[in-house]
């Protein structure tokens, strides 16, 4: 959206305040074209699935199968779940604080947690502007929801995949562990965890491209759900490129 945004401002501008009406026009058109096509899903889904659909999700009793290079059976001493924001506000519930990517990494890991009994969850997650750190909230209602506070460890002081990678790294050493994040964020946090010779088990959770049986109407209108998801594939891949520029990858 910021990126289209400013080609219409741009195009605006040319036609309001200047001679260059050819121009603006190209730039008006140009970015309400964007909007369009991202507005349906099948850019975005174009965009997102090979990161979502990279890694398959983690395995359980009832949906094991034998082609899948990971098997539950083997001894996982660490669930390491990757926060993915919140903002304090103690006016709200627990779940009002913590944002959508962190509810559902957390309920992911819980679930894990659970399968692999004696099991550590590892909660990770700093803080830029809240006074609270990420890891503590969902600590917190990780607590609620039943998790025995002996069984979680926080990590409060990472501020980026990078930092979460090396902090950790002294907890789980080269053991192999259960890493929940983002199905989009997976393809980039198993490359950062994988350099620092780490050998994380991925399970990816808020799937935003879904295989539907059926065909919705909702397909054939322009929704604004579609430009979310355009801009977490494009982040991923800025993120991707950024990284392998600086040698993080």
């Amino acid at each position: 959206m910021p990126l289209i945004l400013c080609l219409c401002l741009v195009g605006l501008y040319l036609l309001w305040f200047t001679k260059k009406q050819k121009l603006g026009k190209v730039f008006v058109s140009i970015s309400v074209f964007f909007l369009l096509i991202l507005s349906y899903g099948a850019l975005p889904d174009a965009l997102l699935a090979p990161l979502e659909r990279k890694y398959a999700a983690y395995p359980t009793e009832n949906s094991l199968d034998e082609n899948k290079p990971i098997s539950i059976k083997s001894t996982i001493e660490y669930v390491v779940v990757l926060g993915g924001g919140h903002t304090f506000d103690p006016n709200l519930p627990l779940t009002g604080q913590i944002e959508k990517g962190s509810l559902f990494r957390l309920i992911e890991g819980i679930r894990i947690h659970r399968k692999n009994a004696g099991s550590k969850l590892i909660l990770i997650g700093g803080s830029v502007s809240n006074p609270t750190a990420t890891a503590t909230m969902m600590a917190e209602l990780a607590i609620d929801l039943g998790v025995y506070k002996s069984d979680i460890i926080t990590e409060t002081e990472s501020k980026d995949t990078k930092d979460e990678a090396r902090i950790i790294k002294g907890t789980v050493e080269n053991k192999p562990f259960v890493l929940v994040t983002s199905a989009s964020h997976m393809p980039r946090s198993m490359a950062m965890f994988k350099r620092l010779g780490m050998n994380p088990i991925p399970a990816p959770t808020e799937h935003n491209v879904k295989e539907s049986p059926s065909i919705s109407p909702g397909l054939f209108f322009p929704n604004a759900y579609n430009i979310q998801k355009a801009e977490k594939a494009v982040y991923e891949y800025l993120g991707i490129i950024w990284e392998k520029l600086r040698g993080q990858q």
